[in-house]
């Protein structure tokens, strides 16, 4: 099981999993998650293994197939899943294998598998790489942050994106085991996806996830798009009040729509 943290019980308001993106960990909706758990929602946020508190696996395993067990953990027999970036990718990946365990999808700068990586991207993970390779963890932690922060992140969350980035460098080299999860899938399926949706994305963002936005919201029969003149990849750290209002009056709709 991955390490999570829980607030409120079920059938106390909306129950809402967070997901993390791959250069974050559960520390990332710190600022939502208050705001969130104030409502009176019932919520759960883990970290991916090789992630925050979670270890590498040591054998095969799935993110998406996380997401259920933990939704098992404490309780929800279906939930709202909010993923950003990678997050949202295992949002949707859950929601194809378990529909009937999905009542809502917030997608911020979600990825989706078949988007071919941009030019911009390619040119960042061999920088990545060198830095890594050489040993220079902090500088890549920091080349991380500025490459998928927006510009209207301040200092505390270059720093915070960074420290993440650092300790899970840090957790996954120690390991020297494979830690990724995502699964693919048909994104067809998401056609067959029949509950509310929003779809995030920045117009400071990398091309490619701008471009799952785009097939996100042409796929997904209940999709609304909200397009961020001012956000990058990762709006809930660069703007986190707006990102909580937005969350939050989304969560509003999904609840009209279920009661």
């Amino acid at each position: 099981m991955i390490t999570y943290d829980t607030t409120g019980a079920p059938g106390s308001g909306q129950s809402v999993v967070l997901l993390h993106s791959t250069v974050c960990d559960r520390r990332m909706w710190d600022a939502q998650w208050d705001a969130l758990a104030a409502a009176g929602h019932h919520l759960v946020r883990g970290d991916f293994r090789g992630y925050g508190d979670s270890p590498c696996a040591d054998a095969p395993y799935s993110d998406a197939e996380d997401v259920l067990e933990l939704m098992d953990a404490v309780g929800m027999d279906r939930a709202v899943l909010v993923g950003a970036s990678y997050g949202g990718r295992t949002a949707l990946e859950t929601a194809v294998r378990a529909p009937g365990r999905v009542s809502g999808l917030a997608l911020l700068c979600a990825g989706l598998p078949g988007v071919p990586d941009s030019p911009e991207m390619t040119r960042f993970e061999e920088r990545e790489v060198e830095l890594v390779e050489r040993g220079d963890l902090e500088e890549a932690a920091l080349l991380t942050a500025r490459a998928f922060l927006g510009p209207e992140a301040d200092e505390a969350a270059l720093k915070a994106v960074a420290a993440m980035q650092e300790h899970a460098y840090g957790i996954q080299l120690a390991s020297g085991t494979e830690h990724w999860g995502a699964g693919d899938y048909d994104p067809g399926a998401l056609t067959a996806l029949d509950v509310p949706a929003l779809v995030v994305s920045g117009a400071h963002d990398l091309p490619e996830f701008l471009e799952a936005a785009d097939r996100q919201t042409a796929l997904l029969p209940l999709a609304r798009r909200e397009h961020l003149p001012w956000a990058g990849h990762l709006p809930g750290l660069e703007r986190p009040d707006e990102i909580t209002a937005l969350l939050t009056g989304f969560l509003a709709e999904t609840a009209r729509r279920t009661d």
